[in-house]
């Protein structure tokens, strides 16, 4: 893993590939042993966590469903707006299932809790985040993250599905800015 430019930025090597697939894998067995027999329906949170999630979902057993939601807080910033708007939205009943928000990356939380709440309306049996990133000096507080694969600093990072300016997803591993 070499350093990265991203239009004007650099980025360091933060996560390897390796590291990250490992974790999904741990990530994936322990869905599984949560949700045996209950085909959990996945909400996926595009554009960030489309890669998180095909590989979670390659390492399941549950059979699960999925469903895909697209909502913006960042709009091509570097920093949250801290205003949620959907764009995308579910079109699957979700009353009496097991659902998982799968996330990219859970930092001030304001994502992470409007999704709860919009989700829990539709009065599923059970509901929970899973996230491949969590910045626990970034959380301004709600839910904490159910399963978490990486708890990170609180710098800005791009690859794997996360991006600067809409580049950078494709990268298979974690890069933060540098300094």
């Amino acid at each position: 893993m070499d350093h990265v430019s991203i239009k004007d930025k650099v980025f360091e090597p933060y996560i390897s590939p390796e590291q990250i697939q490992a974790r999904i894998q741990q990530l994936a067995q322990t869905i599984n042993k949560l949700y045996a027999n209950k085909n959990p329906i996945l909400v996926i949170v595009l554009n960030g966590a489309f890669i998180f999630a095909a590989d979670l979902i390659r390492g399941m057993t549950v059979q699960p469903q999925t469903q895909f939601i697209r909502v913006s807080s960042y709009e091509d910033r570097m920093q949250s707006s801290q205003k949620v708007k959907q764009i995308l939205g579910l079109n699957m009943p979700l009353v009496d299932r097991h659902v998982l928000i799968i996330e990219d990356i859970v930092d001030t939380g304001h994502t992470a809790k409007y999704l709860r709440s919009h989700i829990h309306e539709q009065q599923p049996a059970s509901l929970a985040i899973v996230t491949l990133l969590y910045k626990p000096d970034a959380f301004l507080g709600g839910v904490l993250p159910e399963h978490v694969g990486f708890k990170i600093s609180n710098d800005f990072v791009v690859g794997y599905g996360l991006d600067y300016a809409q580049l950078g997803r494709e990268l298979s591993g974690i890069y933060k800015l540098m300094e």
